[in-house]
């Protein structure tokens, strides 16, 4: 049980507020934002969101015995609570301090590495894991996958991004108390908007690229890209910790974000690229079937890099891992390289799924138009015969990259089929009609190049049932994840269950059952 006084936390943290309160002494367990988890010690934090006002729930925390209330309604508003209520700006921010106070800010006793990007975070996460590994570090991870604290692994959920305040300040203090010096910290735009990583000491940003993804959230593109943006700008502020003073900022040269993120960091840059000399960049790439192989180069070193993950964008990632080892850590070039050479996979991604079958089937997490196009491309090299894609576009969700991801998929693979893919409270026919009009304007044919078909399940077996020997079929978009939603409802999925379900069917051998989704039944 990790217990602190109330006045304690409070006096920690660099935010100012109102409040009634005599008393502050007052012990308190842990920090909460959702009224149906507080028991008593807890504090309770009133967020206030798109179709929730936490403040509604202020009388029912009292009831199950909060011990405090962070809301950002004024004091008086609540003298009729018998405790103390504290009156601050924003109460996402007070959440992220209030739970690094509670804490007792962990990221401060570690050297940070935030990573963020539109695609390639979590490869890129684990590559710099596990390059630390190799070079001997006590090292730990945060991800959209997993947490991982030595040997321990915890999961982080569903459908997360980057998870909540509190939990990113538990899983940091986890890591200090179990000895680790160094943590890498997958950091997502919905992650840095919504504060969730406010509070933590960055001393290395880490980019892999910014494109069309999250407008439905962030409004533009000039938002989103300032949303990412404020990992860098965290450098800026971050006390600067005795055991590394040496800030550090990794940006891709390739990447459109470069102009703006130059303009906003004023501590040391790392620049990388595969297509011009930079700090570092990348020569002689090798494509093979199971990786990728390329010379990496600076003024000082050229080293081989052999890599288990396919595709140029795994070459972009590794330069991104490589530019935190060797220059922010300053790790041997080689011995950085054998780090990238250690990891053989990340769940989800470019996953091959193998059966016995006489084509290739993947999993891939690619759900943006870069990626997709990416990832289709990068199937391409891996094979003489045909592309079958398969994959939707979430609702609720930036509705331009249906079409745009229709379109790609047109355009590169041989046959391409639009399926669910988390569709929400939207109609899913009407996602589809979308993506399927997007695609036939590109020249797909309905009936020989392209297929709509509802259940994921359904349109995973159409794929494979396509697939003649030396083909790829690649499902797209859900990757690691084990859930869809429908309306507000999480049906149990995972693609790579989904693919081995239809494999066995295909090839009338033993294997798991199809998951069942709403959609079977029509």
């Amino acid at each position: 049980m990790h217990n602190q006084k109330l006045n304690e936390v409070l006096g920690n943290i660099p935010l100012s507020y109102k409040s009634s309160a005599n008393r502050l002494d007052v012990e308190i367990t842990g920090i909460q934002y959702d009224s149906r988890l507080v028991e008593p010690g807890h504090i309770f934090v009133a967020l206030v969101g798109g179709n929730v006002d936490g403040h509604s729930y202020i009388e029912l925390a009292a009831e199950k015995g909060a011990v405090a209330v962070i809301g950002s309604q004024s004091v008086e508003l609540w003298n009729h609570i018998n405790i103390p209520y504290f009156q601050f700006e924003n109460t996402r921010v007070a959440l992220a301090y209030l739970s690094a106070s509670f804490y007792g800010f962990p990221s401060r006793s570690m050297v940070l590495i935030g990573v963020t990007g539109t695609d390639g975070k979590t490869t890129t996460s684990n590559m710099i894991y596990q390059i630390l590994k190799t070079a001997g570090f006590k090292a730990g991870m945060i991800s959209t996958v997993n947490a991982q604290i030595g040997d321990e692994i915890l999961d982080t959920g569903f459908h997360v991004t980057t998870p909540e305040a509190p939990a990113v300040q538990y899983y940091l203090w986890r890591m200090k108390e179990a000895g680790l010096t160094h943590v890498v910290l997958e950091t997502t735009s919905h992650g840095l908007a919504q504060d969730r990583v406010t509070g933590c000491d960055f001393d290395i940003a880490v980019v892999t690229n910014i494109t069309h993804e999250h407008l439905d959230y962030h409004g533009s593109y000039q938002a989103y890209l300032q949303a990412k943006g404020r990992l860098f700008e965290y450098l800026n502020q971050t006390v600067v910790k005795p055991f590394y003073p040496e800030h550090l900022a990794v940006i891709n040269q390739d990447d459109l974000s470069r102009d703006y993120l130059e303009k906003i960091v004023n501590v040391p840059q790392i620049h990388y690229s595969i297509r011009e000399k930079s700090d570092i960049w990348a020569e002689e790439i090798q494509p093979g079937r199971d990786g990728i192989t390329f010379n990496a180069s600076s003024n000082d070193f050229s080293i081989t890099v052999n890599c288990h993950l396919p595709g140029n964008y795994n070459v972009s990632n590794a330069l991104a891992a490589l530019s935190v080892g060797i220059f922010g850590l300053k790790i041997n070039p080689s011995l950085a390289a054998q780090g990238i050479e250690q990891m053989q996979a990340v769940s989800g991604r470019m996953e091959q799924i193998r059966m016995g079958q006489s084509f290739q089937a993947i999993v891939d997490f690619a759900h943006t138009p870069n990626a997709l196009e990416n990832a289709i491309k990068t199937v391409r090299n891996l094979t003489t015969g045909r592309v079958i894609a398969i994959f939707g576009s979430a609702g609720l969700r930036d509705r331009e990259k249906r079409k745009m991801m229709a379109e790609t998929s047109a355009q590169l693979a041989d046959i391409t089929i639009i399926t669910a893919e988390d569709p929400r409270t939207e109609s899913l026919d009407a996602i589809l009609a979308e993506m399927q009009l997007a695609a036939e304007n590109q020249g797909a044919e309905t009936g020989k190049t392209l297929f709509a078909i509802p259940d994921r399940g359904n349109a995973i077996e159409l794929g494979v049932e396509l697939a003649n020997p030396g083909d790829v079929v690649m499902a797209c978009g859900k990757g690691h994840e084990q859930s869809m939603c429908f309306g507000e409802t999480e049906y149990l999925w995972d693609d790579r269950i989904a693919m081995k379900a239809a494999l066995s069917k295909l090839l009338k051998i033993p294997g798991p059952a199809m998951p069942y989704l709403p959609t079977r039944d029509q």
